[in-house]
């Protein structure tokens, strides 16, 4: 069994006070505000309010039918956002490299809005998903880039499935899947679309998810969480990173079948991420893949922060761990942080491909990938790959890139630590997330070091539970020694100055940090690919015969079930019901006990899985036509 969480977040008990006082304070403002502005009518200018864009909806064009927004979401926005506007969406020029620079915006109390001056400031840029360093001009990927323009232009103005397809289209894909080592993949213009679009047609090329479970790790992406609404299948959220949980589900799930019916399900998609944006930690890959094979599970890894980014070549969380690619049913990863461009990828058997292409929205509607865009992340890809050899200008590059930022993580992680900071995540993870816990000095903090020339990310709600804020640093192998030195010293003057170093610094305290991080690291990268021989004998004793749909719901295998389930007087799921929607389940439906998720996660949770997205089986097939 896997051990109890790694990293538990506590807030110190004075500093949780203080920030639930300070969230009380906050709309007990928003409220009176807005009655002093009611009563006053425009008296109350927003200059008044600080930088809050503080209009009231009577100030606003008058228009017809449902509001935009109401209730607690239209005072968050017009009262508690608009007080800390500015450490947020700050508007950058130029290449966003190792540094930034970044458009002042100051508050006019004319507009109660934030304006830009027309000034630069150029930033140390911690905030940036530039991995590698790709996103600025190089020798290697530049030429060819500005080469791909000349031949192809900017554009190819139609989606894939018309006219959009150019030959750097198909080199990159096959490209990805030799990296990859998978029989195909398929590009996407967006890495958001990757996910939203290509996970309902996995779950069935017919939009028809009803009977497949879909067990996804409770802080999976936003983009994940889209795409399993739209799929119409039941989704069962497990404990964040939580082997024991995932598994007490995937035995309920195999036990006990759809709860109210007893029917089998159609299949079982596990969804995890190689690195999760918000916590900085692995997914534990290799008992993930132990797992799925014993439950006869699929498994999607989304490889969006992961891919490039670790591992001695920069082939993800599956070459760091050594995890064959062959054990991972659907690859998917983003062109948005380690390549330098735009868009996403998917990567699996060519069958599957093949219906993605053909079925898939983004794939069928969307513009084509720029290819420019494209361009750069093939010569990034060749880069990272080192195929023109360990001795080539790009080979070289190549590895000097990997190396830089393994590097400049380990200083950058372990100079966080040793000033008492919370760190969060793994070693070797380029994101870095540090707690605040309170709004005010997340706000307070982002401003002072804004004005010491460095940018950073900070994260508060709702991307993050409330009350539980946090810094997101981005380490890249643009940066410096000298530059990251800075960092940290701007980092912990500013960090002791607002009292956020909650951890102790004396040498047992790291120690015993140490030791624990080690353990989970030997665990990541040893733990067995295959339970082992009893486990699974005792596994499939306890288990009835089933027989998973293949994915994408080909139509062979469909009509297959649909006999099958005929022949041994079972209803046929595809047609049992008029309704399709995506039902979010609890432990709760399982007669099995699960381990329950923490505060927390429970928060982010019902943020992010817990809306049903109904629609009729007419609706569908009129999208479908």
């Amino acid at each position: 069994k896997m051990p109890a969480a790694f990293h538990e977040l506590r807030p110190p008990r004075a500093t949780l006070a203080s920030n639930i006082a300070a969230y009380v304070l906050l709309f007990v403002r928003g409220l009176l505000l807005d009655v002093l502005e009611g009563l006053l009518g425009r008296h109350l200018t927003a200059d008044s309010c600080g930088p809050v864009a503080s209009r009231s909806a009577a100030a606003l064009p008058d228009r017809r039918g449902t509001p935009l927004k109401s209730g607690s979401q239209d005072l968050y926005e017009r009262r508690f956002f608009g007080w800390l506007a500015d450490t947020f969406q700050r508007p950058i020029t130029g290449e966003a490299g190792g540094n930034v620079l970044v458009k002042e915006r100051v508050f006019s109390p004319k507009s109660g809005e934030l304006e830009v001056t027309g000034r630069d400031l150029r930033c140390l840029n911690l905030g940036s998903y530039n991995y590698l360093g790709f996103g600025g001009c190089d020798e290697v990927c530049t030429p060819a880039v500005l080469a791909c323009v000349d031949a192809d232009g900017t554009s190819t103005g139609a989606p894939r499935a018309e006219v959009g397809t150019v030959a750097v289209h198909l080199e990159l894909e096959r490209c990805v899947a030799e990296f990859l080592g998978k029989d195909a993949a398929i590009t996407m213009g967006m890495g958001f679309a990757t996910n939203s679009t290509m996970i309902p047609i996995l779950v069935d090329a017919d939009g028809d998810g009803a009977g497949v479970l879909i067990l996804s790790d409770a802080l999976n992406h936003c983009s994940i969480v889209e795409g399993v609404r739209s799929s119409g299948a039941t989704v069962l959220p497990f404990v964040h990173n939580s082997m024991i949980d995932l598994e007490a589900k995937l035995r309920a799930a195999r036990q006990h079948g759809r709860p109210g019916c007893g029917r089998s399900w159609r299949k079982i998609i596990v969804v995890v991420e190689g690195i999760y944006s918000m916590e900085g930690e692995f997914t534990p890959l290799r008992e993930v893949v132990a797992l799925k094979k014993a439950y006869g599970a699929f498994l999607y890894l989304d490889e969006a922060h992961s891919i490039g980014a670790v591992g001695p070549t920069g082939r993800g969380v599956t070459e760091l761990f050594d995890v064959p690619t062959s054990e991972i049913d659907v690859m998917m990863g983003t062109f948005t942080k380690s390549f330098g461009s735009v868009g996403g990828y998917v990567a699996a058997d060519a069958e599957v491909v093949a219906v993605l292409r053909a079925r898939s929205h983004g794939a069928l509607h969307a513009c084509a990938m720029s290819p420019p865009a494209v361009q750069q992340v093939i010569s990034s890809l060749t880069v990272i790959s080192q195929v023109d050899g360990p001795l080539s200008a790009s080979g070289r590059m190549g590895d000097e890139k990997l190396r830089a930022l393994a590097n400049n993580t380990s200083i950058f992680r372990n100079g966080l630590i040793d000033m008492g900071l919370e760190v969060l995540g793994d070693d070797g993870s380029p994101v870095v997330p540090v707690m605040i816990y309170h709004v005010k000095s997340m706000r307070d903090f982002s401003r002072a070091l804004f004005a010491r020339n460095v940018a950073i990310v900070v994260v508060g709600f709702p991307a993050a539970p409330m009350l539980f804020e946090r810094v997101r640093f981005c380490v890249s192998a643009a940066h410096t020694k000298e530059e990251l030195q800075y960092a940290l010293k701007c980092i912990s003057e500013e960090a002791h100055r607002f009292k956020i170093c909650y951890k102790r610094t004396d040498r047992a305290s790291k120690a015993e940090y140490a030791a624990k991080a080690d353990a989970k690291k030997l665990r990541l990268r040893t733990a067995p690919l295959t339970l082992s021989a009893e486990r699974l004998a005792a596994i499939a004793a306890s288990l009835p015969a089933w027989q998973a749909e293949p994915l994408c719901g080909l139509p062979e295998a469909r009509a297959a079930a649909a006999a099958a389930a005929a022949e041994g007087g079972e209803p046929n799921a595809a047609s049992s019901s008029k309704w399709r929607h995506s039902t979010v389940l609890s432990s709760s439906d399982f007669s099995e006990d699960a381990s329950q998720t923490t505060t927390p996660q429970r928060s982010r949770v019902a943020r992010r899985q817990s809306s049903m997205c109904w629609v009729t089986s007419e609706a569908r097939s009129h999208v479908r036509t």
